[in-house]
């Protein structure tokens, strides 16, 4: 009886360290996530993976030659970190030049300081600093491309991380018949930036896993106590388990409050955030936008929590009646959406079915994967957003399915409510499939 009894009470204990937040389900436990020197491994292996198989066809679909790379100390190019191994490139103007040899692909490092990982990838030159000039012009004139593609000319900021210095000196030092062949390279970099490996899949599942479980538990008691924990409480709370994992974020959490009788303002047509001095209270209905950077992929997340009045058991009615239309609103574009459509023809089929449903929506979905607002098919009301109505969804590629509805909540006296929620989902062969569960139940906060 006594082994009975202890065991219940380890087992009570156990569950009020993880939390509980949705219907009384544990909150489950961190997944365990690869240490640095892992994660150079494999990421390493998919680079050259990238490289050495994807990249030339990539190239030859977008008509370049050559694709030059310049990165500048403290002004990194976004393409830098995607085309050598995870390390810092501190050199005052890297370059890293790939090159169509007639179905070969060539791949040159020109750098400031030597780094034993680059030679895995790259046949790695290290002329003296007042010689490099003349080590890029003897490269450039003897493969004499038709095309060279430079980072700059495109909608978005990943596309355009050449700087005017280095364009100038990339024209003064080649000169001015190899700059008449200049062109963007903003069509390569959107297929390069939103083309997935396989084997990726895994390792971007730990990265959401993460990003659920530190959501969890920031909306459950474990980090909230109604009426003395403030939106920057929590919001401080989350970004230090970002700290405490060793990863990066590539954006501030984000809280929104809706509250009985009171009105949440808006910005930009969206719920503003909420002030970090605002207390949490019972009967708040709070929201977060949380993402984190592992193995170099991204994550966004959405996700509501209810906080109890006195005397509930779970959030009203109408409240889930609320969320239950933003998963209607999820499973009528999940229906039309499959690989090979554009952004803009998933969006129209998606807002006509919720027109004849009665559902008010909004969608603002985007492509994430190296970039958290990544290059690819977004689904958006903003249409022409980025230049990117004409992309279309690859297999593979990952998105993030965010959007919101309103309803009426006739417990708080028909007050318009939105739910707002984010899920990063895989383009498969049967249409989008969420990395993680989504979630359809408020998680509760006593």
């Amino acid at each position: 009886m006594k082994i009975i009894l202890i065991s219940i009470i380890v087992v009570l204990f156990a569950g009020d360290l993880l939390g509980q937040n949705r219907s009384n389900e544990p909150i489950p436990a961190m997944p365990k996530l690869l240490s640095q020197r892992e994660q150079m491994d494999v990421r390493e292996a998919w680079l050259k993976k990238r490289l050495d198989t994807l990249l030339l066809p990539m190239m030859q679909r977008s008509g370049v030659d050559m694709w030059i790379v310049v990165n500048e100390e403290f002004h990194s190019d976004p393409v830098t970190e995607h085309i050598v191994p995870p390390i810092p490139m501190v050199g005052r103007r890297d370059f890293f030049i790939f090159i169509d040899r007639g179905g070969k692909l060539e791949k040159y490092a020109v750098v400031r300081y030597l780094e034993e990982r680059l030679k895995n990838h790259y046949t790695v030159m290290n002329p003296a600093r007042n010689e490099t000039a003349a080590a890029l012009k003897k490269l450039v004139d003897e493969r004499n491309p038709k095309t060279i593609a430079l980072n700059f000319g495109g909608p978005r900021g990943q596309q355009n991380g050449l700087t005017h210095d280095a364009y100038k000196f990339l024209a003064e030092t080649l000169g001015p018949e190899n700059e008449k062949k200049f062109v963007p390279a903003a069509k390569l970099l959107t297929e390069f930036f939103d083309t997935r490996l396989p084997e990726e899949l895994e390792h971007y599942r730990k990265a959401v896993f993460a990003t659920d479980v530190i959501t969890r538990r920031a909306f459950s008691n474990e980090v909230i106590k109604p009426g003395k924990t403030t939106v920057g409480d929590v919001r401080w709370w989350m970004m230090q388990q970002i700290n405490n994992l060793g990863l990066t974020t590539w954006f501030q959490a984000d809280l929104r409050v809706q509250r009985q009788a009171k009105t949440t303002g808006t910005t930009q047509q969206f719920l503003e955030v909420a002030g970090e001095s605002v207390v949490l209270e019972r009967g708040d209905l709070i929201h977060v936008d949380f993402g984190l950077i592992y193995m170099g992929l991204s994550t966004d997340w959405q996700k509501h929590g209810y906080i109890l009045k006195d005397g509930e058991k779970d959030a009203p009615a109408g409240l889930k009646n609320a969320l239950k239309n933003t998963n209607r609103l999820q499973d009528i574009l999940f229906s039309f959406a499959r690989a090979g459509m554009t952004g803009a023809e998933v969006y129209d089929a998606t807002m006509a079915e919720c027109k004849k449903q009665g559902i008010e929506a909004m969608i603002y979905s985007h492509p994430i994967g190296n970039q958290g607002h990544g290059l690819g098919a977004p689904i958006d009301f903003r249409r022409g957003i980025g230049g990117a109505d004409e992309d279309r969804f690859r297999l593979g590629s990952y998105t993030s399915i965010e959007l919101n509805t309103s309803t009426n909540v006739p417990e708080w006296n028909n007050q318009r409510v939105t739910i707002m929620e984010e899920d990063d989902a895989v383009m498969t062969a049967n249409g989008f499939q969420f990395v993680r569960p989504r979630q359809t139940e408020f998680y509760l906060i006593r």
